[in-house]
């Protein structure tokens, strides 16, 4: 039996969702992650749950599991993304439309014209190139999706608050909302996927920083499924609210600036929004109050308020393969994602 509910979270599994299962099976071999999980929650009850395959390539390996924690890669960025509107909602941000350099003066002249708004929805213009910041295009023309960005937005979190990221994240976010299997892991634990990589060359990236600023950002399925929850019911989970609606209203909000190319992707605070760009992560089918993150290892967090759910996907692909094409994959499982939870029985 399901409680529904807002807030509430309970499990319940059963074979409604097979074929989204099977696809995610499917995709395993296609791009030979050796784990994978498809979570949903609907309702505030777990509607699916499923795990395959080991943490590693070797027999010896621990199967997946609930405990199993996945490096989420880019999905990092929403947890950073929250961390700024936390600040803007204290009052240490006064408004995003400000020049980073108003905040951080040694890039005042690097990355003049460019607000925390361009930061924020990748339209900053902004490269790395070997130390040195040079720009691709004036701020708020064009869309890009570089790190530099985010490296800004990291050390301006580190400013404001006086704390690493994964400090104010644990303090303010992690540990209010018992988020116990999510964290910026250096040291080796069982439950881990791939927390020292044996390709050096990975494209992961180095993970000896539990400051947050690395791509090492450990999370379970059922973890992350409860943070894009989190996000859903506006900070109010279980009943209680640790945190105010402004804060994920403005994170799930259009971002973007008014004059950016209607061709280019549309976000929020670094989460994608449903919109119909060449680029866009979300399947044409999903309603569009949907928005999601998407990591290089290929886990996502997809959030559909339409059908009060998240759906969760996680994999452990570590390497390129010539014939998967990830913008069809994703967009594939969104939309048949969302076909099945607007068939499930109520």
């Amino acid at each position: 039996m399901i409680e529904r509910g807002q807030g509430r979270l309970t499990t319940a599994v059963n074979g409604h969702f097979k074929k989204l299962n099977d696809y995610a099976a499917q995709m395993q071999g296609v791009i030979g992650a050796t784990a994978a999980a498809v979570y949903i929650l609907k309702e505030g009850a777990v509607v699916n749950e499923w795990y395959s395959g080991r943490q590693a390539a070797a027999e010896k390996s621990k199967l997946v599991c609930e405990h199993t924690q996945f490096n989420v890669a880019s999905i990092r960025k929403t947890y950073l993304a929250l961390a700024v509107s936390l600040l803007v909602e204290i009052g240490l941000i006064s408004c995003i439309d400000n020049e980073l350099g108003s905040y951080l003066p040694e890039y005042r002249e690097a990355a003049r014209g460019v607000t925390i708004r361009h930061l924020l929805t990748h339209t900053h213009g902004l490269i790395d190139d070997g130390g040195s910041i040079r720009r691709e295009f004036a701020s708020g023309e064009g869309w890009a999706y570089r790190n530099a960005g985010i490296a800004m937005l990291i050390q301006l979190v580190n400013h404001l608050s006086g704390q690493t990221l994964s400090e104010f994240m644990r303090e303010n976010v992690i540990e209010r909302y018992q988020l116990s299997e999510t964290g910026w892991r250096t040291a080796y634990d069982e439950s881990l996927i791939y927390n020292y990589y044996e390709d050096h060359e990975s494209w992961v990236g180095p993970n000896n920083s539990a400051a947050g600023d690395q791509s090492n950002l450990f999370v379970s399925a059922r973890n992350l499924a409860r943070w894009g929850y989190i996000h859903l019911v506006k900070g109010q989970l279980e009943g209680i609210r640790c945190l105010p609606p402004s804060v994920f209203d403005r994170v799930a909000a259009l971002q973007t600036p008014n004059q950016l190319p209607a061709e280019l992707p549309r976000h929020g605070y670094l989460w994608w929004l449903q919109r119909d760009t060449l680029l866009n992560e979300l399947g044409e089918r999903l309603p569009n109050d949907s928005y999601q993150i998407l990591g290089i290892t290929g886990c996502s967090c997809l959030v559909i308020p339409r059908s009060n759910a998240v759906v969760v996907r996680m994999y452990n692909q570590l390497s390129s393969v010539a014939s998967y094409n990830y913008l069809n994959d994703i967009r594939h499982f969104g939309n048949l994602a969302y076909d099945l939870l607007s068939t499930y029985p109520r």
